[in-house]
């Protein structure tokens, strides 16, 4: 007797879902796969029919967000408004709850070099030289700093609208932090 597909994919996902709300809790050498059975509602031989192991959990999720940033980026026509493009392609992933438990205080540097191996953001840098000695690091530094502000962003809870954070951004970038300094203590919100 064959499980129906949707049931599969309901209780995977429910192993997913378990998993990153722990995953955003604590490092994943403190979760057990017991832990995350019980807490799914199902039994650990069940787990296993699914994944080997945590690594395995977290190998499919990070696939899972990787997939879905890179198709969110391949099916936009980048405007001049490449941080918004970038921002709504993160923001518009998959399932933010996913991404949020992946770039948390536990998440692993592992994730965040791959999402920036992996997903194109050169392409939101206009105009940089190819063959410019300092073009490797003027993008890992643009590239670092997206994915830092991003991330900031998703664990305060989104307290910036995605308008003032993508200006924010803008700002930084063209006149660099001395417009958010007034005598002395750091203005927020950039106002003058």
């Amino acid at each position: 007797m064959h499980k129906q597909p949707e049931i599969t994919d309901k209780t995977r996902q429910t192993f997913i879902n378990v998993f990153c709300d722990l995953y955003s809790r604590k490092p994943i050498e403190k979760i057990s796969i017991q832990e995350i059975a019980k807490q799914s509602g199902y039994n650990r031989s069940t787990f296993y029919q699914y994944f080997t192991d945590i690594y395995d959990l977290l190998d499919c999720v990070e696939e899972r967000i990787l997939n879905s940033i890179n198709e969110e980026m391949a099916g936009r026509e980048f405007s001049t408004h490449t941080f918004q493009d970038a921002l709504q392609c993160l923001e518009n992933a998959e399932d933010i709850a996913i991404l949020k438990a992946l770039l948390g205080d536990y998440g692993s540097v592992h994730f965040v070099e791959r999402l920036k191996r992996e997903i194109p953001f050169e392409r939101l840098i206009v105009d940089l030289p190819s063959n410019d000695a300092l073009a490797p690091y003027i993008i890992e530094f643009y590239i670092s700093t997206l994915i830092s502000m991003f991330r900031l962003w998703i664990r305060s809870d989104k307290d910036l609208s995605s308008e003032e954070l993508v200006g924010l951004i803008d700002s930084l970038f063209t006149k660099g932090i001395t417009p958010y300094y007034m005598f002395g203590s750091v203005n927020p919100r950039g106002k003058i």
